[in-house]
């Protein structure tokens, strides 16, 4: 197998092609929604992520939700890397700190809003498969964050249709400990 060749960007390192790499979140690409959504360092080839899993981290400031609240027909596993955050599983608000891990079974609904005092940087890797299928539910407890829908609907750019502002290259600070 090959090394993978790298995209670099004004704001970081991107994976270009299929291999392996080695890449340190600092040097890495970030995209950040400056009104929801926080901010993704893909590490996944843009051009063509993964065939069986996707991987990125996902960095939410406090009270600001990764996503709207949702469910898939695939396996995700979560890993929190730095700072805290709320969990909304299944209904239900759970807190997350450093080193807490989260396994997801599919159908489980979730999603993760920021908490603290500063940003949290969570692991995010989930299978992939042909048929990938969403669910977007309506919730009374991830609407108090701001990350639920109003109607419930399986399609994506439905879901998202009032989602404000746009991911946009960025650069992340930081810290090294």
């Amino acid at each position: 197998m090959d090394e993978a060749t790298f995209d670099e960007l004004p704001n970081g390192r991107n994976p270009a092609s299929d291999g392996w790499f080695v890449l340190n979140l600092a040097d890495a690409a970030a995209f950040r929604n400056e009104e929801k959504g926080g901010a993704v360092l893909p590490l996944e080839p843009r051009g063509g992520p993964f065939k069986d899993f996707g991987v990125n981290v996902h960095v939410v400031w406090p009270g600001e939700p990764s996503a709207l609240y949702h469910s898939e027909n695939v396996r995700e596993a979560f890993l929190v890397l730095s700072g805290e955050c709320t969990l909304i599983v299944e209904e239900q608000e759970r807190p997350l700190r450093q080193w807490d891990f989260f396994h997801c079974p599919a159908g489980t609904r979730h999603i993760f809003v920021g908490a603290g005092d500063g940003p949290c940087a969570i692991l995010m890797i989930g299978g992939r498969i042909q048929d990938e299928q969403l669910h977007y539910p309506v919730s009374e407890v991830a609407a108090k964050h701001g990350a639920s829908v109003a109607k419930e609907t399986p399609n994506p750019d439905e879901a998202y249709a009032d989602w404000p502002g746009e991911f946009v290259p960025v650069d992340l600070p930081w810290p090294v400990e």
